[in-house]
């Protein structure tokens, strides 16, 4: 066999060509007999070099995270397998660092927003009703160094306490003392008017000490008001009589017959010295009454059969039943006609 002179050239290309993806596949692709890098975990970190490779039977070493502790009997090292794989290791190897117990402060509770101490959660602080809080309401359990540590220093509840009252202007409150404990009263009362009118308290008579400093609202006035003597045109007062009516006095009107009263029948005189609503008026003009048709009540009777001799709405007509029954006898007769034919 002769062979060609291009052959010898041809030859070792092709061989170069079927041998270079063999070689790229043993450069490339890690034999059997080795495993990649090594597992990665959320509690526990590598503590030497990583490498691309690592050869069989060879052991690499874990730690645990800053935050976390290792557990008492647990495995923090993993070995390369003879089928290329890592021997198991567990994430649980390491667990969260847990912050000293808070305990519930003095007249206080203390509340876990996440169920427990451990590193990452957080805790609230309340203060029982009459105390209030001095210091920060939550706290982080955080990483501080490779330690767990609580974000700052517990808060404590002292008791809500009030300085007295303003004081107000013609007028004076009572028990007058220096210091109003959590809920206690001061109540107002205006003072005697050396003039003819007398002085009325605007607002609200009593207050109590609601929080740290603060009082439940602002405290009344003491002050004259008066409302002009009430006048109605074709009525008359009847309750609330008074040469002066005073602030919270009520009057009530009605109407002369042939009037209509046209507004409240009951004002009251208000904190500007006017009547709340204003004074009604009477008039001759009649209020506005239905325009409705009055309802015609339905007969409960039945409705018995004319006797005038004219058919009612049914009769003459002929109902499903008796439409059949003539079908069917024209349908007779002249099966009869036709068998005589």
């Amino acid at each position: 066999v002769r062979f060609s002179p291009l052959l010898p050239s041809l030859f070792p290309s092709q061989s170069f060509f079927w041998i270079l993806p063999v070689a790229l596949v043993f450069l490339l692709c890690p034999s059997s007999d080795a495993c990649g890098e090594p597992p990665t975990f959320e509690t526990m970190q590598l503590t030497g070099q990583l490498k691309p490779r690592y050869e069989v039977g060879e052991q690499v070493d874990y730690e645990c995270k800053p935050g976390y502790k290792r557990k008492p009997s647990s495995s923090t090292s993993t070995s390369c397998g003879e089928d290329g794989t890592w021997s198991s290791l567990s994430n649980d190897a390491c667990s969260k660092k847990s912050c000293p117990v808070q305990p519930d402060p003095v007249n206080g509770q203390v509340n876990l927003l996440n169920g427990s101490f451990e590193f990452g959660t957080q805790v609230k602080f309340v203060c029982n009703e009459g105390f209030y809080l001095i210091g920060k309401q939550i706290l982080h359990c955080q990483l501080t160094g490779s330690d767990v540590r609580w974000s700052g220093s517990p808060p404590q509840c002292e008791k809500i306490l009030c300085e007295p009252p303003p004081q107000i202007e013609n007028g004076r409150y009572t028990p007058e003392k220096d210091v109003f404990e959590y809920s206690e009263v001061a109540t107002y009362n205006c003072n005697p008017n050396p003039g003819s009118d007398k002085f009325s308290l605007i607002g609200q008579s009593q207050i109590h000490c609601s929080g740290q400093g603060q009082w439940s609202s602002d405290p009344p006035q003491c002050k004259v008001v008066k409302c002009p003597y009430p006048v109605i045109e074709n009525g008359r007062q009847t309750a609330g009589f008074g040469s002066k009516h005073y602030y919270g006095a009520t009057v009530e009107f009605e109407c002369l017959k042939g009037f209509y009263l046209r507004g409240s029948n009951l004002v009251v005189c208000g904190s500007n010295g006017t009547w709340q609503p204003p004074i009604p008026t009477c008039s001759k003009e009649t209020l506005p009454t239905s325009t409705k048709p009055p309802t015609s009540e339905k007969s409960t009777c039945t409705k018995s059969p004319t006797t005038s001799g004219k058919p009612t709405s049914n009769e003459g007509s002929l109902d499903h039943k008796d439409l059949d029954e003539w079908i069917f006898a024209f349908i007779v007769i002249t099966f009869i006609l036709y068998v005589r034919i």
